[in-house]
């Protein structure tokens, strides 16, 4: 039986933003300050933490990790992906944004910014690693905050609910094949083995799992399918900040040394988010599509899964690694920034849909 008229009510009847969705950037501040404290005052805590791993997987961040994604792909409903049909248009202008726009604009702001424009300012031996923090933000498209900024909007809740579950089906074949060759074509050595394990480890089981756990809890009702997402609710972000917070333990005395890093890094992700949902808005304004399509599609393609990103960041690099660094700056700037771009399609809606 399908589950759409299910998730489309929950889609409507959840709350827009929660308390600590809102304010996730000043938890976020507060984790950098308490990470950098932990790695100052216990140094020696930090390096056990960092130390045990298993395959070059760090076990600690691994379970957070799991933590973080689960619960996210828990809410996708991939028999959603029968309703792509109805808002073909949309969907076309989400993947061009998603998979042919986004992750070669950021690779391109990477090389300018990086590379060459802010070059004298940054640690001469991060230059590869902070790119390649950038690139795996920008290839991985936001699977749950998504849903939040569609109901900001009141964008159309089946409408977000494929393009996540198509987003999501893409991701777990073009993730790692799409960032080996954007890595190889920034002069970046791909430690292949690393990034397909990865991908296995940070989508494919998730994935498995959390699609298994939702069609348990489906089948024991919706009510019992919503109580256990509301209680599950703040364990993504709660295993976010810990992640954040062992992160900044290591990256600690770098920040201490540069703060000016995390302001540098933030431009070229700035300009990306602005580029990118510009772009989607205005193409589904040209192709016809309704605003309620375009909120969506167009936040989508700002929005990143910067869990994804944290992750395989920590994998392929480790935790002193400026890629670890460049993703958790996405992770600063995410609800502040998208808030702007949920302000903005929702105060020029009349202009949307002026002769379209």
């Amino acid at each position: 039986m399908s589950t759409l008229p299910a998730a489309k009510t929950q889609a409507n009847a959840a709350p827009a933003i929660s308390f600590f969705e809102r304010y996730l950037t000043v938890w976020v501040v507060l984790c950098i300050v308490a990470g950098i404290l932990l790695g100052q005052l216990l140094p020696s805590l930090a390096r056990t933490v960092g130390s045990v791993e298993l395959a070059r997987v760090n076990l600690p961040v691994g379970v957070l990790i799991w933590i973080m994604i689960i619960p996210m792909l828990v809410k996708v409903d991939f028999a959603a992906m029968g309703e792509v049909r109805q808002h073909l248009r949309g969907i076309a202008v989400t993947l061009f944004i998603n998979w042919l726009v986004k992750p070669f604009s950021m690779a391109f702001l990477g090389w300018l910014f990086i590379r060459h424009l802010f070059a004298p300012l940054l640690p001469a031996d991060q230059l590869d690693s902070y790119i390649a923090g950038l690139i795996l933000l920008a290839a991985a498209p936001c699977t749950a905050m998504v849903f939040v900024w569609s109901r900001l909007t009141k964008g159309d809740p089946l409408f977000t609910l494929s393009q996540v579950a198509l987003n999501d089906t893409i991701m777990l074949f073009a993730f790692a094949p799409l960032v080996g060759f954007l890595l190889g074509l920034s002069a970046i050595t791909v430690p292949w083995d690393t990034l397909i394990v990865s991908v296995v480890l940070y989508i494919l089981i998730p994935l498995i799992v959390a699609q298994r756990w939702r069609h348990f809890l489906l089948a024991k009702g919706a009510q019992v399918y919503a109580a256990t997402m509301e209680k599950m609710g703040p364990w993504s972000i709660s295993a976010l900040l810990a992640t954040l917070v062992l992160l900044f333990a290591f990256q600690g005395e770098a920040i201490i040394r540069q703060p000016v890093v995390i302001a540098l890094l933030a431009v070229p992700i700035l300009i990306q988010v602005i580029f990118n949902s510009s772009l989607a808005y205005w193409l589904n304004r040209q192709c016809g599509e309704k605003h309620a399509i375009a909120c969506p599609s167009a936040l989508i393609g700002a929005s990143n899964f910067f869990e994804l990103a944290v992750a395989t960041a920590i994998s392929l690099f480790g935790f002193h690694s400026g890629a670890a660094l460049a993703t958790v700056v996405g992770v600063l700037i995410e609800v502040p920034v998208m808030l702007l771009v949920v302000n903005v399609v929702n105060r020029t809606k009349g202009w949307y849909e002026h002769s379209t």
